[in-house]
């Protein structure tokens, strides 16, 4: 079988650097801010949308602000233990695309709990944005997918038997 290119492999790891770099620095500005990025009306936009809707006050919003802060932070820690683990395959190792996959399905989650909001208050700027976040784990999902599927095709060994060589059948009607 044939292996997967290096195109798509190096596609994987540019996502994965955009996503620890980007939603890496956004964490680390939303945790370090005494209002947990509150303050930023653009970035923000989001968290007001949904604290609208589930009807939170003002520490409801700083909590709901922490919580996307520390998913957004370990988005980036997965996706840079996902960089880490292809460079050990670079030198030989065996890569593990799950990591990076649990990471991708994050992205897809947080993505779609901010993207209603924005798609709520009408603000195309904002569904654009999320949008291309949404492609850009979608199409690294599908590439992580793909490269499994070669995985296993190469691997593939023969099936173990359930019954042992010259065993009868069972029969209950007889």
């Amino acid at each position: 079988m044939q292996k997967v290119s290096g195109a798509a492999v190096a596609m994987i790891l540019a996502i994965a650097f955009y996503f620890t770099l980007f939603w890496g620095f956004d964490a680390l500005r939303m945790l370090t801010s005494p209002t947990y990025g509150l303050e930023d009306v653009w970035r923000s936009q989001f968290i007001f949308g949904i604290g609208r809707v589930l009807g939170l006050g003002p520490m409801g919003l700083i909590k709901l602000a922490a919580m996307f802060g520390v998913l957004k932070l370990a988005v980036a820690i997965i996706c840079s233990v996902h960089i880490v683990d292809r460079f050990r395959w670079l030198a030989g190792g065996k890569a593990d695309s799950e990591i990076l996959e649990g990471g991708l399905i994050l992205v897809v989650l947080v993505t779609l709990a901010s993207v209603g909001p924005a798609v709520w208050l009408h603000n195309a700027d904002l569904v654009r944005e999320q949008a291309i976040q949404l492609l850009l784990a979608a199409v690294a999902i599908g590439l992580c997918i793909v490269e499994r599927g070669y995985g296993r095709a190469e691997s593939a060994i023969e099936p173990l038997a359930v019954t042992p060589q010259g065993a009868t059948w069972f029969q209950p009607w007889r």
